[in-house]
């Protein structure tokens, strides 16, 4: 399966108030869930998305969407900030990690192969393009604070995603 990534500019994401570059490789990918319902189709995932965007830069006073990467049930990536770029999805742990969320809510669902297979496909390439440490971490967001995200259906199958 190839791997699709839909760009910003395709899923028709809000300009950042300010973008801030990595100052190096990515050392750690946190995985997280959005913790809201699945998205059906990519017009139905487009719409959660920029939701997300509104929330985290309305409510939350980011300067833009927090996750690096956003995966839908059907394995279909959404580049959030992209690679390269400093997100706000684990408080202060932003500096040296990628952040990818898998669309849904995993303390009620269970992710699915192609979501899986896509954040494997993802990672990799990452390390391929020199973006992320050929030894990173692979952590879930409740080890990096008190949260259950990435949920507790998520979080067990962490150890299937490394490349």
């Amino acid at each position: 399966m190839a791997l699709n990534i839909v760009s910003r500019q395709q899923w028709g994401a809000v300009p950042p108030k300010t973008k801030d570059s990595l100052k190096g490789i990515v050392q750690r990918v946190v995985i997280h869930h959005t913790a809201n319902p699945r998205c059906k189709d990519q017009k139905d995932c487009v719409s959660r998305i920029l939701s997300i965007q509104r929330n985290h830069m309305t409510e939350r006073g980011f300067d833009d969407i927090g996750y690096n990467f956003l995966v839908a049930e059907d394995g279909t990536v959404y580049e959030g900030r992209g690679w390269g770029v400093q997100g706000a999805h684990a408080k202060y742990n932003n500096h040296d990690s990628l952040g990818i969320a898998f669309m849904g809510n995993f303390n009620d669902d269970t992710p699915s192969i192609e979501a899986k297979s896509s954040v494997k496909q993802l990672l990799q390439s990452g390390v391929c393009q020199g973006f992320i440490n050929p030894k990173f971490s692979l952590i879930g967001h409740r080890d990096l604070g008190s949260t259950d995200c990435p949920g507790n259906n998520l979080y067990p199958v962490l150890t299937q995603l490394s490349p």
